[in-house]
């Protein structure tokens, strides 16, 4: 798994790269001619797009590595870190255009579009939908946080390029059509950025363990030995890939040591089988009076 997401990773993100700067350069300079400052915020955000892929990049060779003493479950979180920070420049990017478009329309500034600008921006619509379902597939088959954000990312250049088509033919008729289209964009780059952050940060800070993963662990448990009366103080760690479960199940005071030892044992290696989890048990006695 680990090699087909450094492989996707890497096509993912030169392809991004490269389509991103070209098309950074035409509507760069389409917003210059046109005094747009929808397309140039537009443009800003496909350039960033080539920044986040090179986050991607990167995060895909750091969390390739193997694990080693300083990090024994490997390096797959700096995947959600790489998401942390697409989602901070996205930030950054959103906020600036913000407040570029609110002074445009203060000052009553308007755009004027041609033929070109119709091109350029129906070119980007269709490049940064393709890139997106790309992204969006090489994500699903490698289980990809920063993969999909880079999807995301994007999805909403497309989003926001489109809008932008629509404006360009009302452009003649509201002369406040760009500030307005540009604080549209800018919203859609924040909320894309929110989005991202949660999606990376929730699993860095800790999540509940999800109730369907009990339920089978449960089952598991009741399969094995009627003996493990209760599982509890269940607690889930990801590092990628990677998941370490560890929880208390409560058996028998009068259970030999043993005994006990080779039902944890048992339940352990049952969930590595069928769950694909590396569990870990702490096992407590309950008295028959107690139960």
């Amino acid at each position: 798994m680990k090699q087909k997401f450094k492989k996707l990773a890497y096509i993912e993100g030169w392809i991004s790269i490269v389509a991103n700067i070209l098309l950074f350069s035409l509507k760069y300079w389409t917003g210059i001619t046109t005094r747009s400052v929808a397309i140039v915020a537009d443009a800003w955000h496909t350039l960033s797009d080539s920044i986040t892929s090179i986050v991607v990049l990167i995060g895909a060779r750091a969390s390739s590595k193997p694990p080693d003493k300083e990090h024994p479950f490997g390096h797959e979180r700096a995947e959600l870190i790489a998401s942390i920070i697409i989602s901070v420049l996205l930030g950054v990017v959103g906020f600036n255009f913000l407040v570029e478009s609110i002074k445009k329309l203060i000052d009553k500034g308007s755009a004027t579009f041609g033929l070109f600008a119709i091109i350029v921006t129906l070119l980007s619509v269709v490049i940064k939908e393709g890139m997106a379902i790309f992204a969006f597939w090489a994500a699903k088959k490698t289980n990809s946080g920063s993969l999909k954000a880079d999807g995301w990312h994007h999805q909403s250049d497309a989003i926001t390029s489109g809008i932008i088509l629509v404006g360009i033919f009302l452009g003649n008729y509201f002369w406040w059509i760009d500030s307005i289209l540009g604080m549209i964009i800018a919203l859609f780059i924040l909320y894309a950025a929110l989005t991202i952050l949660r999606e990376g940060a929730s699993p860095l800070i800790g999540e509940k363990c999800p109730e369907n993963l009990i339920k089978s662990v449960q089952t598991i448990a009741a399969e094995i030995n009627s003996e493990i009366i209760q599982i509890h103080h269940v607690h889930i760690h990801k590092y990628g890939s990677h998941t370490e479960l560890s929880f208390h199940i409560r058996m028998r005071g009068d259970i030999q040591l043993s005994a006990a030892h080779e039902l944890a044992s048992e339940l352990e290696n049952t969930i590595k089988e069928r769950l694909n989890i590396d569990a870990t048990i702490h096992m407590e006695p309950i008295h028959p009076e107690d139960a």
